[in-house]
Parts: C-alpha cells; sequence; structure tokens
C-alpha cells in the first residue's frame, strides 16, 4: 500500500500458498527495482547482495509478469508481459500481432525498445536509486514538518497523504482525494492523483462501499526535480490546507461505461 515495499518473506510465502493451492502468480514488476532497493536496505540477509542479485531472486518466485516500462523501465513509454509458459506465450503472441504489431516490437519503435533495455539495466544502479529513494523521503519530511498528514514512512516513487485526517470535514461523497488534487493544482500547478473513492468506491446492493482509505499521490518523476522543487510542493500543499475554504467537495457528473477506469476519465464538477 502506498509505495511501501514488499519483503522477500511475503513474497516467499506467497509462493508457497500459491503452490498449494496450484494457483499461477503474477507479478506486476513495473517498481521491481525500487522494491529489491528497499529489500537490500531493510531486510539485514541482503544487504551484502548487489540490487541486480536481490531482483533476480525476486522474480524468481513468480510464474507471469506484467511491467510498464515507464517505471523502473526508465522509459517514456512502453510495457511487456513476461511468462514461464510456453503455451500462454504462444497465445499472447498471437494477441501481439493482432492487436499490437509484431512481436518483435509490439507496437513500438525501435529506440523505444532500446530505451527499455538500457533503463532496465540502469534502474539497478545503486547510486541512481538511492537517490531516487531519498528524494520521495526529503518530500515526505518537508510535508510532515509544516504538518501534512503522510503515510509514514514512504516507500518509493511517491509520498501519499492521508486525505481522511487533512480534510476529516469533507464527505467521502464528494471525492475529498480528488477534490484536494484539483485544488493544489490550481493554487500551485502541482499535479497529484486522488487515490480514494472516485478510484475505489463500490455499489454493493445499491449501496456505496467506500474504500478503506483515501489518499493523495504524490509521485516524483526521475532525475526531473532539485531539492527546491520538492521545498515548493510542500509548501504549496501545506499552504492550501492552512485555508480549506479553497477546497471544493466534487460532484460525478459523467463516468465511463467501463468498470475500473472511472478516475482516469470521469467529469466532475465543484459542489
Amino acid at each position: 500500500m502506498a509505495g511501501q515495499p514488499v519483503s522477500m518473506d511475503n513474497i516467499k510465502e506467497t509462493r508457497r500458498v500459491a503452490d498449494e493451492y496450484g494457483i499461477p502468480l503474477v507479478f506486476d514488476i513495473s517498481r521491481f527495482a525500487e522494491n529489491a532497493y528497499l529489500v537490500k536496505e531493510l531486510d539485514p540477509h541482503y544487504r551484502d547482495k548487489s540490487l541486480r542479485e536481490v531482483a533476480m531472486e525476486m522474480l524468481s518466485y513468480a510464474d507471469h509478469y506484467m511491467m510498464s516500462a515507464k517505471k523502473d523501465g526508465l522509459s517514456h513509454i512502453g510495457g511487456f508481459i513476461a511468462t514461464r509458459s510456453e503455451d500462454l506465450y504462444q497465445e499472447l503472441a498471437a494477441r501481439v500481432v493482432l492487436e499490437e504489431g509484431y512481436i518483435t516490437y509490439g507496437g513500438l519503435a525501435g529506440r523505444d525498445l532500446e530505451v527499455i533495455a538500457v533503463g532496465l539495466r540502469e534502474a539497478l544502479d545503486e547510486d541512481y536509486m538511492r537517490h531516487r529513494i531519498s528524494q520521495v523521503r526529503y518530500l515526505a519530511e518537508r510535508l510532515r514538518e509544516q504538518g501534512v498528514p503522510v503515510v509514514y514512512p514512504p516507500g518509493g516513487h511517491a509520498v501519499y497523504v492521508n486525505v481522511l485526517e487533512a480534510l476529516p470535514e469533507m464527505p467521502r461523497s464528494q471525492y475529498p482525494a480528488d477534490a484536494l488534487a484539483a485544488a493544489l493544482y490550481l493554487e500551485s500547478g502541482v499535479r497529484a492523483v486522488g487515490l480514494g473513492a472516485l478510484a475505489f468506491a463500490r455499489k454493493v446492493n445499491g449501496k456505496t462501499i467506500y474504500p478503506e482509505q483515501e489518499l493523495l499521490r504524490l509521485a516524483v518523476p526521475r532525475r526531473v526535480y532539485t531539492a527546491t522543487q520538492l521545498d515548493y510542493v510542500a509548501e504549496s500543499l501545506a499552504r492550501l490546507l492552512e485555508d480549506r475554504s479553497r477546497i471544493k467537495g466534487l460532484r460525478l457528473v459523467w463516468e465511463p461505461p467501463v468498470e475500473g477506469v472511472r478516475h482516469f476519465l470521469a467529469k466532475l464538477v465543484p459542489v
């Protein structure tokens, strides 16, 4: 949750349970390098191993893999699916030809494939990953210093603001995480994303069931921002929360007919 790492012990136990019930284990490895770094840092059994060694062990426990290369592939586009099953590979390869392009490029330009190939290696550079994680931690500390409630300790790639604590007076029906994201953008130009009621609420027997968490994700783009710019993000959010009258709840006026993508495409207006 909230960018927190998955321990190697947890991965091993998940593998054991999957084997017990005969269930294939699928990993989303979009942030595999961040997870490897945090395992190495937090688990004393792995401190003397390289990031590559930690990552290889992590990946050894899964049957199938999905990767958005825009994360730890350090690419601007693309991704891939990998599998240990020859039958599944052949089935997916046929779908790629029909829907994306030939299997040697999958709808991507050659330069994009090269970027991904290089990025997968660069992401396991320990100096790079140390800097990346330290930036996330820096932003989290700056927010805490100014009284903004965040999920702590931070994990990799982002700081998550606890919006239920930041805006306790706003009802969940007004999508407080997304309301805060909209207000922050208008206040400062800082673009965050709400991960709460808009993304995860569901209807059960006509009743709305809200997710346990209502979070604002402040993702830190790689190799882009200075500490001064992260200071600006923290100061802008803290200033906005001091004058909450500018944060208006939202009302949903349209949502797409396909489930699971509402928070990407929905249209909302201020209450």
